[in-house]
């Protein structure tokens, strides 16, 4: 597997929460060469990886699908887009950045920026909150409301880019680079003998309180999961405390939310395999699909792996690859560890 051509090309994809299916329909053409495919109702792409065997041991890996946005909610008669927030954007980037508005016909605009010359005083510090931004799509009012429906999801564009040998900047490596290791992971697990059933869920809705982990873990009722998903890699601006660091491998996250044992079964096998990793620890939620798995049905016990990156919620995220790689080389390790021929499962 190209885990840069994997990672780019999801990342690529338009997919704002509740409409993932731009990096679903890349997700799917992997898995389904590895077990049956399909969507449920929220859009969550699922591959049964190995099927559930009589002992009932269910292991499902998931990483989520959908990227930060906005969403049209007026348009002016003047022909300017009045936006929303989905998800944690980050305000501070958007002035005068390009963006693509998803109608049926994509269409290219820009976020309004005053140029310097016209701001006063206190204006050219000032960051305007969502109902104050404007974009920009170099149509009439008219013109506007017949292409774009209220409700079109925008999204801002970047084009991914190689930064040296290992690592990649791009939008959406948040998630997009936990899809790819949990498709490199199943790669790895797909033909191994195991004694547990491997589900892979690619979830919709991360943004937006975790909806499609929480269903799909319902309708899945896994006996353990481990959720990937990415977290803070230290800048120079960055409280160091806070952060991993960029290719010393996964963080392996510690809360009370999440199982001890998996945890440490986790860092157990990093260390068993020469794995790089990191410690994460959060003194209570996760704030990822983490937190609406263990809820799920009668409760689930849940890890949580993260790759380090830079930039979280802006068009310019940065992540090294082996990270990534290394985050699906975990978990198929501890997966062919804890349920091969000899493996004895995490209670």
């Amino acid at each position: 597997m190209d885990i840069k051509k994997l990672t780019l090309t999801l990342a690529s994809r338009y997919g704002v929460s509740g409409e993932e299916q731009g990096a679903a329909q890349v997700a799917a053409d992997y898995l389904k060469k590895w077990g049956p495919v399909h969507s449920d109702a929220l859009g969550n792409l699922i591959c049964a990886l190995h099927p559930v065997p009589e002992s009932g041991e269910h292991v499902m890996l998931c990483a989520h699908m959908d990227e930060i946005g906005m969403i049209v909610t007026a348009i002016e008669d003047t022909g300017f887009l009045k936006v929303a927030a989905v998800g944690g954007v980050d305000r501070r980037t958007l002035l005068a950045s390009p963006v693509k508005v998803l109608a049926k016909e994509k269409l290219d605009g820009v976020v309004c920026s005053i140029p310097p010359h016209l701001q006063r005083g206190e204006e050219s510090k000032k960051v305007p909150q969502m109902d104050e931004i404007a974009i920009d799509v170099g149509l009439d009012g008219e013109t506007a409301r017949e292409k774009i429906p209220l409700g079109t999801r925008v999204v801002v564009c970047h084009e991914g880019a190689a930064m040296g040998e290992h690592r990649i900047s791009s939008k959406a490596l948040d998630n997009r680079a936990g899809c790819a290791a949990v498709l490199y992971a199943a790669e790895l697990l797909k033909d191994a003998p195991l004694s547990c059933g491997v589900s892979v869920v690619l979830s919709t809705r991360e943004e937006l309180s975790c909806n499609g982990a929480k269903t799909s873990a319902f309708g899945l009722s896994p006996t353990q999961a481990i959720a990937v998903d990415v977290s803070f890699a230290y800048t120079e601006d960055a409280p160091r405390h806070k952060c991993g660091e960029l290719a010393k491998g996964p963080m392996i996250g510690v809360s009370p939310v999440l199982s001890k044992k998996l945890s440490a079964a986790l860092t157990e096998t990093a260390k068993r395999h020469e794995i790089p990793y990191q410690t994460e620890v959060m003194p209570g939620a996760t704030s990822t699909d983490a937190d609406a798995i263990t809820l799920a049905g009668a409760g689930v016990p849940c890890g949580l792996l993260s790759i380090p990156l830079r930039y979280m919620h802006t068009p310019t995220e940065l992540i090294d690859l082996r990270d990534v790689e290394n985050c699906g080389r975990l978990m198929a390790a501890y997966v062919k560890d804890t349920f091969g021929v000899a493996g004895k499962a995490v209670e």
